[in-house]
């Protein structure tokens, strides 16, 4: 009987030992490495040729450094953590960082503040998310896919503080957003050349880029962005910055493509400072609702604040172009700083199309803009999709003004029939200026403007120094204007 119950203590004790355990880094400002820690800890990590398998929760401390330097593949086990308060590099050429099993997901991972985290080249899958706390973060080159909630239930990389920055990254079809803040914290993150494709399959009413105020001084830049929706999740949008507890807002949006979401880009709130240039906003109607959503660019605040600057942007076949709400106010095209040259096509809703649609009591300067692309257009046909104090007296009057693709701004049938010679033109055109135009002003047939000149009264002759091609030609003053087209030869 003894040799019964001393056996099955031994047998106890060995399976006792075997059990994963949780690791903590001795905080004596060591680097290590996967395989340290393994030896240090051969319950914690387990090693396979480059297969490494993290069987309990590590945890990095704020004087230890932990490096990947090398091609591997990391498996996490069911609900486990991997916590930073010190650094944590990643830095090869492929590191695959998964689920030991992909139906058992692990917690994630959470970058406390002042830890410095550098992550290069890595597949993170299968997880629960990067939740940064700290302002020294940055992730490049990296694939983020099939991650859900744990370490963070509000996006794949969850955002606190600072200027963190996240380039060249692929992040798709994760249950969350890709990239978020909370309302009141202070982000201005560098977000550069991202693909961002089918997140939020929780379709739940979220974009994918989802954030709150910034830093005063310093902008949040999301640019270069490839952000394109999955049709199967009708609530996921795809831009938002949101204000609604009195920080900063100072944002610069630029140079990407939007497509296939509810929405493409929503600011709700007070801004100090924001840009929405040069973008490819498209088809993002596919909720279908336009009582709920399908707005090209949508601004929304109940307080007046700096106007959002709107230039370059190519606004097509959303279920509204651009709406406006509250008291916010917009610089769509002016004379001085803002050279207008957005241009919208097909973006409409009922059997009516809206370019823009001002559903506030402000004046809105929006000139140079091509309102109904592919055609030369009327003023009247540009007033028919602009909804503003024409259509509704309670609202702010929009100046759209002189406006490109087509016949702008006609005062009456004399100044219609104004001509230059010859046309085509080789080198040259010659007019006379009987109506006192100002300034003459030559465009491409994208709405991009390539000169201006002042004119004189009587018989002007202006250089033509240009490729061949079809351009437009627009003569103006403070009361009249008036475009034609002109090909070169």
């Amino acid at each position: 009987m003894k040799k019964i119950i001393l056996s099955t203590l031994l047998i106890f004790l060995t399976f006792t030992f075997a059990i994963a355990q949780d690791y903590t880094t001795p905080n004596t400002g060591v680097t290590w490495t996967l395989a340290d820690i393994a030896a240090a800890s051969p319950t914690t990590i387990t090693i396979s040729g480059n297969e490494y398998t993290l069987l309990g929760n590590l945890t990095i401390s704020e004087n230890d450094t932990v490096i990947i330097d090398s091609d591997l593949t990391l498996l996490i086990d069911d609900a486990k953590l991997v916590t930073v308060f010190g650094t944590f590099t990643v830095n090869s050429n492929a590191v695959t960082i998964t689920a030991l099993d992909e139906n058992a997901p692990y917690e994630g991972f959470r970058f406390e503040e002042f830890s410095e985290i550098d992550i290069n080249n890595a597949t993170i899958q299968y997880g629960g998310g990067l939740r940064v706390l700290t302002e020294t973060f940055s992730i490049d080159g990296c694939t983020l896919t099939n991650n859900i909630s744990g370490a963070t239930t509000s996006a794949v990389i969850q955002l606190s503080r600072g200027m963190p920055q996240i380039t060249n990254n692929t992040i798709s079809f994760n249950e969350n957003p890709a990239i978020g803040s909370a309302a009141n914290s202070a982000v201005s993150a560098y977000i550069f050349n991202n693909m961002i494709e089918g997140n939020n399959q929780a379709n739940s009413n979220r974009p994918q880029i989802n954030l709150g105020t910034t830093l005063a001084n310093e902008p949040l830049e999301i640019i270069q962005n490839t952000i394109i929706g999955d049709p199967a999740l009708e609530q996921a949008g795809g831009i938002a910055i949101a204000n609604f507890v009195g920080g900063n807002v100072n944002v610069v949006i630029d140079n990407n493509i939007i497509r296939g979401n509810r929405y493409g880009i929503t600011m709700l709130g007070i801004n100090d400072s924001a840009e929405i240039t040069n973008n490819i906003i498209e088809d993002n109607n596919i909720q279908g609702d336009p009582n709920l959503g399908g707005s090209g660019i949508n601004l929304n605040s109940s307080s007046i604040s700096e106007d959002v600057i709107v230039s370059g942007n190519e606004i097509r076949r959303n279920l509204w172009g651009i709406t406006l709400q509250g008291e916010v106010t917009i610089n769509l095209g002016d004379d001085a700083s803002n050279p207008g040259n957005n241009t919208f096509a097909e973006n409409g809703n009922g059997g009516e199309i809206y370019a823009l649609y001002n559903n506030t009591a402000n004046p809105i300067l929006a000139k140079n803009n091509c309102w109904i692309e592919g055609q030369q257009s009327t003023e009247q046909q540009v007033e028919d999709v602009i909804f503003h104090s024409v259509d509704d007296s309670n609202l702010g009057e929009v100046t759209f003004t002189p406006f490109l693709c087509g016949i702008l701004g006609v005062a009456d049938n004399a100044v219609e029939n104004f001509r230059f010679y010859p046309n085509p033109v080789k080198n040259e055109i010659n007019f006379n200026n009987i109506f006192s135009f100002e300034k003459v002003e030559i465009y491409g047939v994208q709405g991009n403007l390539i000169s201006s000149k002042t004119i004189s009264e009587g018989q002007n002759t202006l250089p033509i120094n240009l490729p061949s091609g079809l351009y437009f030609v627009n003569f103006s003053n403070d009361i009249q204007n008036v475009t034609k087209k002109i090909i070169v030869e």
